[in-house]
């Protein structure tokens, strides 16, 4: 006889029916017996056993009947929002924002955090703030810690896998400790995943954005620090250091080498593409141009309206993202190229025009080029899926 748990065993053919059943209503919201009787291929028979399991386990709950049909009214039957919940964070130089969702995905809760105005202060702090942006979030949520399931973080930089240690972004302090994610992981009371802002910005273009029907993409962040995210076989790429995308640093014609973690300390004070096409570059050439402005969104915007000297700056900038992109798509080949970040977005379709124009001469493949179509901070919106993601992982194993 099988062990219990073997696969194809009941239990285990239970739990994957299960599991499916759930994604299902996660994917097209209530259905009902019948309904999701016909998506999985089970009896009514076995469907009926299924939720009456899954209700009892607090997964799944009635939210009504289907009314307007011949014969009696039908059940719906969809995913019950308290059965988890999860937190994600956007970290920047300034504070950090903090989300709470329940397992549908429905945001509960958000609250904001701004750093003290001293590195030294922030370093010692990290901990503190982390958890007072979480808590913020909760209480607007009307959750307590011991609500939540699964939190992620996003981060400029990347965590090395073989040290645990924040590369690329010296410019948070206290961020590098060596024991951070374990230290945040015990205040928190969750398991706690640290990524990559750029990288959770491409999972949310990945199932919320432009880039929902490809499986090969890359996506280019140009903000105040520049970046970019290779998904390849619908995988994302994060290589052997977790610093796959790290195109800041990229060395190009007419940007000074970058020197490694210390020379970016600011996102001014790098050197490479970051220094061509990030956001204090791109105030730099608009001032060049007689175009005054304290932000690279307010020195777009202006350009866009400038006829002449704001033509300049716009052709001048999609030029250099084209260099930066060239060598993108000539080692990776993208089918779709996403730009993305406040540079790309105040630039709009103007800038995306123009940088597509400067690279149809190149004598390399052409991916589709378009503009993030993500609405909200789209590091927040991917932390969030992924919170979700391992969530359900856990919660839907009902074997």
């Amino acid at each position: 006889m099988a062990a219990s748990g073997t696969p194809g065993t009941p239990r285990v053919l239970r739990a994957m029916n299960d599991r499916a059943a759930l994604e299902l209503l996660v994917a097209h919201g209530p259905l009902t017996r019948t309904r999701l009787g016909e998506l999985t291929g089970l009896s009514k028979p076995t469907a009926s056993q299924l939720l009456t399991r899954l209700e009892a386990a607090g997964l799944v709950r009635t939210t009504g009947n289907v009314t307007g049909r011949p014969g009696p009214n039908a059940q719906l039957y969809e995913i019950n929002p308290a059965a988890a919940h999860v937190a994600a964070l956007s970290v920047d130089q300034e504070g950090i924002t903090a989300a709470v969702a329940d397992i549908t995905g429905r945001i509960l809760g958000e609250h904001r955090v701004n750093a003290d105005a001293t590195a030294e202060s922030v370093r010692n702090r990290t901990g503190e703030l982390v958890a007072e942006a979480v808590d913020g979030a909760l209480a607007a949520a009307g959750l307590g810690r011991g609500e939540l399931r699964q939190t992620v973080i996003g981060t400029p930089g990347a965590l090395d896998p073989r040290t645990g240690v924040l590369r690329y972004a010296p410019h948070l302090p206290g961020w590098q400790s060596r024991t951070m994610r374990d230290e945040l992981a015990e205040v928190l009371g969750t398991p706690l995943v640290i990524e990559n802002d750029v990288n959770l910005a491409a999972v949310a273009e990945q199932h919320h954005g432009t880039a929902q029907d490809f499986d090969d993409f890359a996506l280019v962040w140009a903000d105040e620090g520049v970046g970019a995210a290779i998904v390849l076989g619908g995988t994302l790429l994060r290589g052997a250091t977790g610093g796959a995308g790290e195109i800041g640093y990229m060395p190009l014609p007419g940007a000074p080498l970058a020197r490694g973690d210390d020379s970016a300390a600011r996102p001014d004070a790098g050197g490479g593409f970051q220094k061509l096409v990030g956001s204090p570059a791109v105030v730099k050439l608009a001032r060049e141009h007689g175009i005054e402005a304290p932000t690279a969104p307010e020195a777009l915007a202006t350009a866009l309206r400038t006829p002449g000297a704001g033509d300049a700056v716009l052709t001048e900038l999609a030029r250099r993202l084209a260099t930066g992109l060239a060598s993108v798509v000539a080692v990776v080949d993208p089918e779709l190229v996403v730009l993305s970040g406040q540079v790309a977005q105040a630039g709009g379709e103007r800038l995306r025009e123009l940088v597509e124009a400067e690279m149809t001469g190149l004598a390399l493949p052409r991916p589709l080029l378009r503009i993030s179509a993500i609405e909200g901070d789209p590091i927040l919106i991917g932390a969030l899926q992924t919170a979700l993601a391992d969530a359900r992982h856990t919660v839907f194993d009902t074997a």
